[in-house]
């Protein structure tokens, strides 16, 4: 879809607006999968899983805040990453969620001092994370993403259930399509394509008997944090180093998320802000130390939701931080946002990853693909989807720390990505080429 941002990313638009808009960036983030999936993985009881659910959500609304508000400066939700999936059930098996929070710590305050006082993040990011990287890792996120979306499509235990499904995720895409793009006019409606998209939808699955909201009326009004959920912190060294790897990793995906939002806003990803981002990052993970919940990173589903809405004010998404951190002390509304049906969040996001990929070759599209970038752009993505795709009992018969990295087709592509780029002679003369041009144009 072509750019339509409307608004700079420090424009003052109504309080209103800011929150509907706010909404929406919530809605298409599926927050509470991440969590439900480590629940899973870690054989947590039901108040466990909800207290993990419920955490998440407030942790994710305060580095929104801290993040878009304070630090990086830029219109980026945080929400829980797939990448650290692996390890934390790793971890929490063997040694407890005490270590998983414990380690949380130090690597935080690592991460945080390579961006502010340091200043190192944006020299690493220059030297391994160029726009030939940062593009390739964009598009590795938006088509790593896609069989997720369909996998929500195609969930069904029998053919015919399949079609339903299938049939609802159809119209939840054609509605966030339609009024997307043939209600231009009417600036009020694309601004709400992702809830009215999710409206209809839940509509649709509702008269198939798709759609369940008991847990809705079973769930309470008002349920407060506490520190330390899941009990005593512990400082275990090999968490610590496997925690610290799996930020790297994150930080790298972040990054490409951070070239999206800037792909798609206009607006430079310059030192500072780099800096001020890796802080960032870290304040989110050491409040989810303290408050339990899943690791947050940055979003790179909502480069999308501002494509299509057109609007990349910072305030619609601290307005979306303030609606997190709402839902979290309000569980009655999680449940709600957790009822809507799979089947028609997977056919909104499958447009949306699209979306990504696309903003992915905008970042390349001056890059010259020579048979050296070619390879630099196309094997990571070839790696992350075999990662995304490869047979779950193969992934379990790796040693622990490749499963960790198989885990996560964004992991893999985004260190592919890296490591070409670092590894792979570039020509001379193409080079000098290129200088020649840039001298010649200014």
């Amino acid at each position: 879809m072509k750019n339509t941002t409307l608004t700079h990313i420090d424009e003052k638009i109504s309080i209103p607006t800011s929150f509907s808009l706010g909404a929406q960036h919530v809605l298409a983030m599926d927050l509470y999968i991440v969590p439900i999936i480590l629940a899973g993985l870690l054989s947590l009881s039901v108040s466990d899983t909800s207290s993990l659910i419920q955490m998440t959500f407030i942790v994710a609304g305060i580095a929104t805040i801290i993040q878009s508000g304070l630090l990086l400066k830029m219109p980026v939700m945080q929400g829980p990453s797939y990448i650290p999936i692996g390890a934390i059930a790793a971890i929490g098996k063997t040694m407890g969620m005490g270590a998983v929070y414990g380690a949380m710590i130090p690597v935080a305050i690592f991460v945080a001092l390579l961006g502010k006082p340091a200043n190192l993040f944006s020299k690493l990011v220059k030297r391994f994370v160029p726009p030939i990287v940062g593009g390739t890792v964009i598009i590795v996120v938006g088509i790593s993403l896609l069989p997720v979306a369909f996998n929500g499509i195609y969930s069904g235990e029998r053919p015919t259930e399949n079609i339903v499904i299938a049939l609802t995720s159809m119209v939840s895409l054609s509605s966030f399509i339609l009024i997307g793009c043939f209600f231009k006019s009417l600036h009020w409606l694309r601004l709400a394509s992702v809830i009215g998209a999710i409206v209809i939808g839940t509509l649709v699955a509702a008269f198939y008997g798709m759609a369940d909201f008991s847990a809705v009326g079973a769930s309470s009004w008002l349920q407060l944090p506490s520190l330390l959920p899941f009990g005593e912190l512990k400082f275990e060294p090999m968490a610590i180093l496997t925690m610290l790897f799996i930020a790297m990793i994150v930080l790298v995906e972040t990054t490409g998320t951070w070239c999206a939002v800037s792909a798609v806003t206009g607006v430079e990803l310059n030192d500072e802000r780099l800096n001020r981002g890796a802080t960032g990052e870290a304040a989110g993970n050491f409040m989810c130390s303290l408050l339990g919940g899943s690791p947050v990173t940055g979003y790179s589903t909502n480069a999308g939701i501002i494509a299509v809405t057109g609007v990349s004010s910072r305030r619609a998404i601290i307005a979306g931080g303030v609606i997190l951190l709402i839902l979290g002390l309000v569980p009655k509304l999680t449940s709600l946002i957790a009822s809507v049906p799979h089947a028609v969040i997977s056919g909104i996001f499958s447009v949306i990853c699209v979306v990504i990929a696309m903003n992915g070759f905008r970042v390349i599209q001056h890059i010259q693909l020579n048979e050296r970038n070619m390879l630099v752009v196309g094997l990571p993505i070839m790696l992350s989807l075999g990662a995304v795709l490869m047979p779950r009992e193969l992934v379990y018969a790796l040693p622990e720390m490749a499963g960790y990295l198989v885990n996560s087709g964004i992991a893999i592509g985004a260190l592919a990505a890296v490591i070409l780029n670092f590894v792979l002679p570039s020509n001379p003369s193409e080079l000098e080429n290129a200088e020649e041009e840039e001298s010649s144009a200014l």
